[in-house]
Order: structure tokens, then C-alpha cells, then sequence
């Protein structure tokens, strides 16, 4: 009976978590890293937007920038994950909708 208590107990404290990670800590690393290319790297780590490129088109400097994610909504923000569009310049990742809901969840809380 003992042993039965023991077990049953070590059985909770196993599977009564989910993650060893925070849901804010999940989605960072995500943001931060999906599939090898971070989402920082052109959004920057406040999801603002940098300046990806520059370059001059007619004698002009121009500047290829990804735009600021903070303001977008959900349905826009996985539309535009899911895109297949070549012409793009952001490049298309597998994520799946629960990875798209933490990436969201990110941008929208992200600590400044």
C-alpha cells in the first residue's frame, strides 16, 4: 500500500506539469529561433521592424524594412505565416497553428 501511495505520488509531480517552460518562455524561444532563422533577425526583438536591406533603385537610396507585427491581428498574422507566395521576401516556415498562437502571443506581450 505504501509503495502504491509512493508511486501515485511520483506519478503527479511527473505529469501534473506540462512544461518546464513558461508559455511566455516557449514562445520566445520560438520567436527567437523557428526552424533556424529567428523572427528577431528582421522584426527585431521588440517586433518593430528593421531595416533589412538598403540599396539604390534610380540614384535613390532605398530601404527594404519588415514591418512592425505588435498592431497586426491573429487572422492577419497567420495568413500571412501560411502565405506560399514566392514574391515574399519573408521566407515560409512549417509552424503549426499552436507554434502560430505562441508567436502571437509573444508579440503581444513581449517584455520591453
Amino acid at each position: 500500500m505504501r509503495i502504491f501511495l509512493i508511486f501515485n505520488i511520483f506519478l503527479y509531480i511527473c505529469f501534473s506539469q506540462d512544461s518546464f517552460l513558461t508559455k511566455y518562455e516557449y514562445a520566445k524561444m520560438l520567436y527567437e529561433n523557428p526552424r533556424g532563422v529567428g523572427c528577431h533577425l528582421c522584426h527585431g526583438r521588440d517586433a518593430k521592424g528593421l531595416v533589412i536591406a538598403r540599396y539604390k533603385q534610380k540614384g535613390k537610396i532605398k530601404e527594404l524594412r519588415a514591418p512592425d507585427i505588435t498592431k497586426i491581428d491573429f487572422k492577419k498574422f497567420y495568413k500571412k505565416l501560411r502565405s506560399k507566395k514566392v514574391r515574399n521576401v519573408m521566407p515560409s516556415y512549417f509552424l503549426t497553428r499552436s507554434e502560430i498562437k505562441a508567436l502571437y502571443f509573444y508579440i503581444k506581450n513581449i517584455k520591453r
